[in-house]
Protein backbone atom coordinates (compact mmCIF):
# COMPACT_ATOMS: atom_id res chain seq x y z
CA UNK A 1 0.00 0.00 0.00
CA UNK A 2 1.50 3.37 -0.98
CA UNK A 3 1.61 6.39 1.32
CA UNK A 4 -1.38 8.10 -0.25
CA UNK A 5 -3.49 4.99 0.25
CA UNK A 6 -2.48 4.88 3.91
CA UNK A 7 -3.63 8.46 4.32
CA UNK A 8 -6.90 7.82 2.50
CA UNK A 9 -7.72 4.85 4.77
CA UNK A 10 -6.99 6.95 7.86
CA UNK A 11 -9.24 9.71 6.55
CA UNK A 12 -12.17 7.40 5.82
CA UNK A 13 -11.82 5.70 9.20
CA UNK A 14 -11.90 9.04 10.94
CA UNK A 15 -15.00 10.10 9.07
CA UNK A 16 -16.71 6.94 10.24
CA UNK A 17 -15.76 7.52 13.86
CA UNK A 18 -17.00 11.09 13.77
CA UNK A 19 -20.52 10.35 12.53
CA UNK A 20 -21.56 10.15 16.16
CA UNK A 21 -21.22 13.90 16.39
CA UNK A 22 -23.80 14.35 13.65
CA UNK A 23 -26.14 11.94 15.41
CA UNK A 24 -25.70 13.77 18.70
CA UNK A 25 -26.66 17.07 17.05
CA UNK A 26 -29.99 15.61 16.00
CA UNK A 27 -30.73 14.29 19.49
CA UNK A 28 -29.64 17.12 21.76
CA UNK A 29 -28.31 20.67 21.72
CA UNK A 30 -24.65 21.31 21.02
CA UNK A 31 -23.07 22.75 24.14
CA UNK A 32 -21.19 25.91 23.21
CA UNK A 33 -19.21 28.10 25.57
CA UNK A 34 -16.91 31.10 25.48
CA UNK A 35 -13.59 30.09 23.92
CA UNK A 36 -11.78 31.52 26.94
CA UNK A 37 -13.75 29.18 29.24
CA UNK A 38 -13.49 32.03 31.72
CA UNK A 39 -9.71 31.83 32.01
CA UNK A 40 -7.21 34.68 32.03
CA UNK A 41 -3.42 34.58 31.69
CA UNK A 42 -1.20 34.19 34.74
CA UNK A 43 1.21 36.74 33.31
CA UNK A 44 1.42 39.03 30.28
CA UNK A 45 4.82 39.88 28.83
CA UNK A 46 5.64 42.60 26.29
CA UNK A 47 8.08 41.06 23.83
CA UNK A 48 8.16 43.52 20.93
CA UNK A 49 7.62 47.24 20.37
CA UNK A 50 6.95 47.90 16.68
CA UNK A 51 7.88 51.30 15.27
CA UNK A 52 4.17 51.97 14.72
CA UNK A 53 1.22 50.63 16.68
CA UNK A 54 0.86 49.05 20.08
CA UNK A 55 3.48 46.73 21.64
CA UNK A 56 3.06 43.00 21.09
CA UNK A 57 2.37 40.82 24.09
CA UNK A 58 2.52 37.19 25.16
CA UNK A 59 -0.25 35.89 27.43
CA UNK A 60 1.33 33.19 29.58
CA UNK A 61 -0.35 30.31 31.41
CA UNK A 62 1.77 28.39 33.93
CA UNK A 63 1.46 24.91 35.45
CA UNK A 64 0.90 24.73 39.21
CA UNK A 65 4.53 23.78 39.89
CA UNK A 66 6.01 26.40 37.58
CA UNK A 67 9.21 28.11 38.63
CA UNK A 68 11.84 30.31 37.05
CA UNK A 69 14.74 28.19 35.86
CA UNK A 70 12.50 25.17 35.31
CA UNK A 71 12.52 22.96 32.26
CA UNK A 72 8.88 22.63 31.27
CA UNK A 73 7.78 21.99 27.72
CA UNK A 74 6.24 25.04 26.08
CA UNK A 75 3.46 25.56 23.57
CA UNK A 76 2.98 28.84 21.66
CA UNK A 77 -0.39 29.41 19.98
CA UNK A 78 -1.25 32.01 17.34
CA UNK A 79 -4.84 33.25 16.85
CA UNK A 80 -6.75 33.20 13.57
CA UNK A 81 -8.28 36.06 11.64
CA UNK A 82 -7.12 35.96 8.03
CA UNK A 83 -3.94 37.94 8.89
CA UNK A 84 -6.37 40.85 9.32
CA UNK A 85 -7.55 40.67 12.93
CA UNK A 86 -8.10 38.41 15.91
CA UNK A 87 -6.77 38.37 19.45
CA UNK A 88 -5.00 36.15 21.93
CA UNK A 89 -8.17 35.24 23.85
CA UNK A 90 -8.99 32.69 21.13
CA UNK A 91 -6.60 30.19 22.70
CA UNK A 92 -7.07 30.92 26.40
CA UNK A 93 -9.08 27.73 26.89
CA UNK A 94 -6.52 25.55 25.11
CA UNK A 95 -3.65 27.29 26.88
CA UNK A 96 -5.14 26.69 30.31
CA UNK A 97 -5.60 23.00 29.54
CA UNK A 98 -2.02 22.56 28.36
CA UNK A 99 -0.83 24.35 31.50
CA UNK A 100 -2.86 21.86 33.55
CA UNK A 101 -0.82 19.14 31.84
CA UNK A 102 2.46 20.67 32.94
CA UNK A 103 3.35 22.91 30.01
CA UNK A 104 4.03 26.63 29.88
CA UNK A 105 1.40 27.77 27.39
CA UNK A 106 1.62 31.09 25.57
CA UNK A 107 -1.13 32.71 23.52
CA UNK A 108 0.90 35.06 21.36
CA UNK A 109 0.08 38.34 19.66
CA UNK A 110 1.36 39.28 16.23
CA UNK A 111 0.80 42.26 13.96
CA UNK A 112 -2.28 42.14 11.73
CA UNK A 113 -3.66 44.37 9.03
CA UNK A 114 -6.14 45.98 11.43
CA UNK A 115 -3.83 46.40 14.39
CA UNK A 116 -0.62 47.48 12.62
CA UNK A 117 -1.41 47.64 8.88
CA UNK A 118 0.70 44.52 8.62
CA UNK A 119 1.16 42.17 5.68
CA UNK A 120 1.11 38.35 5.87
CA UNK A 121 4.91 38.56 5.64
CA UNK A 122 4.93 40.65 8.83
CA UNK A 123 2.71 38.07 10.55
CA UNK A 124 5.21 35.28 9.84
CA UNK A 125 8.14 37.50 10.84
CA UNK A 126 6.43 38.09 14.18
CA UNK A 127 5.83 34.37 14.60
CA UNK A 128 9.54 33.69 14.22
CA UNK A 129 10.41 36.60 16.51
CA UNK A 130 8.11 35.12 19.16
CA UNK A 131 9.89 31.76 19.12
CA UNK A 132 13.29 33.46 19.34
CA UNK A 133 12.12 35.60 22.26
CA UNK A 134 10.79 32.58 24.13
CA UNK A 135 14.03 30.66 23.57
CA UNK A 136 16.14 33.65 24.63
CA UNK A 137 14.08 33.97 27.83
CA UNK A 138 13.73 30.25 28.51
CA UNK A 139 15.23 30.49 32.00
CA UNK A 140 12.86 33.18 33.29
CA UNK A 141 9.90 31.48 31.60
CA UNK A 142 10.90 28.17 33.18
CA UNK A 143 11.00 26.18 29.95
CA UNK A 144 13.23 23.79 28.04
CA UNK A 145 14.24 25.72 24.88
CA UNK A 146 14.42 22.43 22.99
CA UNK A 147 10.81 21.49 23.74
CA UNK A 148 8.77 24.22 22.07
CA UNK A 149 5.56 23.30 20.27
CA UNK A 150 4.13 25.98 17.97
CA UNK A 151 0.52 26.02 16.82
CA UNK A 152 -2.38 28.14 15.78
CA UNK A 153 -5.72 28.34 14.04
CA UNK A 154 -6.47 29.35 10.46
CA UNK A 155 -4.10 32.23 9.59
CA UNK A 156 -2.43 31.59 12.94
CA UNK A 157 -1.95 28.01 11.82
CA UNK A 158 -0.33 29.35 8.67
CA UNK A 159 1.99 31.52 10.77
CA UNK A 160 2.92 28.50 12.89
CA UNK A 161 3.55 26.26 9.87
CA UNK A 162 5.59 28.96 8.15
CA UNK A 163 7.91 29.34 11.15
CA UNK A 164 9.06 25.79 10.47
CA UNK A 165 8.72 25.59 6.71
CA UNK A 166 9.39 28.98 5.10
CA UNK A 167 13.01 30.05 5.71
CA UNK A 168 13.00 32.98 3.28
CA UNK A 169 10.43 34.94 5.32
CA UNK A 170 12.50 36.18 8.25
CA UNK A 171 13.21 39.68 9.54
CA UNK A 172 16.39 38.52 11.33
CA UNK A 173 17.79 35.60 9.31
CA UNK A 174 21.27 36.03 10.82
CA UNK A 175 20.04 35.54 14.38
CA UNK A 176 21.98 32.93 16.33
CA UNK A 177 18.77 31.88 18.06
CA UNK A 178 16.74 29.31 16.13
CA UNK A 179 13.12 30.03 15.25
CA UNK A 180 12.51 26.37 14.35
CA UNK A 181 9.78 24.79 16.49
CA UNK A 182 10.23 21.29 17.87
CA UNK A 183 6.68 20.30 16.88
CA UNK A 184 3.63 21.80 15.20
CA UNK A 185 -0.03 21.72 16.27
CA UNK A 186 -2.26 23.20 13.57
CA UNK A 187 -6.01 23.88 13.60
CA UNK A 188 -7.47 24.24 10.07
CA UNK A 189 -4.28 26.01 8.95
CA UNK A 190 -3.85 27.73 5.60
CA UNK A 191 -1.42 25.53 3.64
CA UNK A 192 -1.59 26.78 0.06
CA UNK A 193 -0.97 30.42 -0.87
CA UNK A 194 -0.27 29.70 -4.52
CA UNK A 195 -2.50 30.73 -7.45
CA UNK A 196 -5.99 29.58 -6.50
CA UNK A 197 -4.95 29.17 -2.87
CA UNK A 198 -6.07 31.19 0.14
CA UNK A 199 -4.99 34.84 0.24
CA UNK A 200 -2.92 34.66 -2.94
CA UNK A 201 -3.79 38.23 -3.95
CA UNK A 202 -2.18 39.51 -0.75
CA UNK A 203 1.08 37.61 -1.25
CA UNK A 204 1.42 37.59 -5.04
CA UNK A 205 4.95 39.00 -5.02
CA UNK A 206 6.30 36.36 -2.64
CA UNK A 207 3.82 33.49 -2.50
CA UNK A 208 6.44 30.82 -3.22
CA UNK A 209 8.33 31.92 -0.12
CA UNK A 210 5.36 32.05 2.27
CA UNK A 211 3.24 29.08 1.15
CA UNK A 212 3.83 26.01 3.37
CA UNK A 213 2.62 23.71 0.60
CA UNK A 214 5.48 24.89 -1.62
CA UNK A 215 8.20 24.65 1.03
CA UNK A 216 7.90 21.07 2.24
CA UNK A 217 11.25 19.37 2.79
CA UNK A 218 12.61 16.44 4.75
CA UNK A 219 13.32 16.63 8.48
CA UNK A 220 10.48 18.96 9.42
CA UNK A 221 9.29 18.74 13.05
CA UNK A 222 6.44 16.32 13.88
CA UNK A 223 3.04 17.78 13.12
CA UNK A 224 -0.60 17.24 14.01
CA UNK A 225 -3.42 19.01 12.18
CA UNK A 226 -7.21 19.20 12.44
CA UNK A 227 -9.68 20.02 9.67
CA UNK A 228 -13.37 19.91 8.84
CA UNK A 229 -14.35 18.51 5.44
CA UNK A 230 -16.90 21.31 5.02
CA UNK A 231 -14.38 24.15 5.39
CA UNK A 232 -14.85 26.71 2.60
CA UNK A 233 -11.31 28.03 3.06
CA UNK A 234 -9.34 24.76 2.97
CA UNK A 235 -10.36 22.00 0.56
CA UNK A 236 -9.92 18.31 1.36
CA UNK A 237 -7.94 17.94 -1.88
CA UNK A 238 -5.44 20.49 -0.57
CA UNK A 239 -5.17 18.67 2.76
CA UNK A 240 -4.54 15.36 1.01
CA UNK A 241 -1.97 16.87 -1.35
CA UNK A 242 -0.09 18.40 1.58
CA UNK A 243 -0.19 15.13 3.50
CA UNK A 244 1.18 13.17 0.54
CA UNK A 245 4.07 15.60 0.13
CA UNK A 246 4.88 15.27 3.82
CA UNK A 247 4.81 11.48 3.66
CA UNK A 248 6.89 11.41 0.48
CA UNK A 249 9.83 12.86 2.43
CA UNK A 250 9.10 10.81 5.58
CA UNK A 251 7.88 13.63 7.80
CA UNK A 252 5.55 12.80 10.69
CA UNK A 253 2.20 14.37 9.90
CA UNK A 254 -0.90 13.25 11.83
CA UNK A 255 -3.92 14.63 9.99
CA UNK A 256 -7.47 14.47 11.38
CA UNK A 257 -10.44 15.39 9.19
CA UNK A 258 -13.91 15.71 10.73
CA UNK A 259 -17.04 14.99 8.75
CA UNK A 260 -19.38 17.94 8.23
CA UNK A 261 -17.31 20.40 10.24
CA UNK A 262 -16.67 23.96 9.11
CA UNK A 263 -13.91 26.51 9.69
CA UNK A 264 -13.13 27.06 13.37
CA UNK A 265 -14.94 23.91 14.54
CA UNK A 266 -12.18 23.16 17.06
CA UNK A 267 -13.24 26.10 19.23
CA UNK A 268 -15.73 25.16 21.96
CA UNK A 269 -17.62 28.34 21.04
CA UNK A 270 -18.30 26.98 17.54
CA UNK A 271 -17.97 23.19 17.33
CA UNK A 272 -19.23 22.64 20.84
CA UNK A 273 -18.06 20.68 23.84
CA UNK A 274 -17.82 17.17 22.36
CA UNK A 275 -15.83 18.35 19.36
CA UNK A 276 -13.53 20.42 21.57
CA UNK A 277 -12.90 17.44 23.83
CA UNK A 278 -12.18 15.13 20.90
CA UNK A 279 -9.68 17.52 19.32
CA UNK A 280 -8.01 18.21 22.67
CA UNK A 281 -7.74 14.49 23.43
CA UNK A 282 -5.96 13.86 20.13
CA UNK A 283 -3.70 16.88 20.69
CA UNK A 284 -2.80 15.57 24.15
CA UNK A 285 -1.96 12.12 22.75
CA UNK A 286 0.31 13.73 20.14
CA UNK A 287 2.20 15.61 22.86
CA UNK A 288 2.62 12.41 24.88
CA UNK A 289 3.77 10.44 21.83
CA UNK A 290 6.44 13.01 21.06
CA UNK A 291 7.71 13.39 24.61
CA UNK A 292 6.41 16.84 25.56
CA UNK A 293 4.15 15.66 28.39
CA UNK A 294 3.53 12.38 30.20
CA UNK A 295 0.63 10.49 31.73
CA UNK A 296 -3.01 10.13 30.80
CA UNK A 297 -5.07 13.06 29.60
CA UNK A 298 -7.73 14.60 31.83
CA UNK A 299 -9.69 16.33 29.07
CA UNK A 300 -13.23 15.35 30.08
CA UNK A 301 -12.73 16.05 33.79
CA UNK A 302 -10.94 19.35 33.10
CA UNK A 303 -13.60 20.55 30.66
CA UNK A 304 -16.44 19.66 33.03
CA UNK A 305 -14.79 21.56 35.87
CA UNK A 306 -14.09 24.55 33.63
CA UNK A 307 -17.71 24.74 32.48
CA UNK A 308 -19.00 24.34 36.04
CA UNK A 309 -16.94 27.36 37.10
CA UNK A 310 -17.98 29.56 34.19
CA UNK A 311 -20.00 32.70 34.94
CA UNK A 312 -23.49 32.69 33.44
CA UNK A 313 -22.48 34.98 30.55
CA UNK A 314 -19.85 32.48 29.44
CA UNK A 315 -22.43 29.74 28.90
CA UNK A 316 -24.44 29.47 25.74
CA UNK A 317 -26.26 26.48 24.37
CA UNK A 318 -27.60 26.13 20.85
CA UNK A 319 -29.03 23.31 18.79
CA UNK A 320 -28.51 25.06 15.47
CA UNK A 321 -25.28 26.25 13.91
Amino acid sequence: MNTLSKHTVAYLTLLATCTGFAADKAKSPIEKYSWTLGYKPDKTVTFSKPAAGKPLKLDCFFPSDHKEGGNKSCIILFFGGGWSGGDTSQFYGYSKYFASRGMVAISAQYRTMKSHKASPRNCVEDGKATIRYVRAHAKELGIDPNKIVVGGGSAGGHVAAATAMCPKIDATPDSKISCQPNALMLFNPVYDNGPGGYGHARVTAYWKDISPMHNIRADLPPMISFFGDNDKHIQVATINAFQKKMEDVDNQSDTHIYKGQTHGFFHISKGGRKMFEDVLTKADAFLVKNGFITGKDNVAEWTAKSIENLPANGKKKANKK
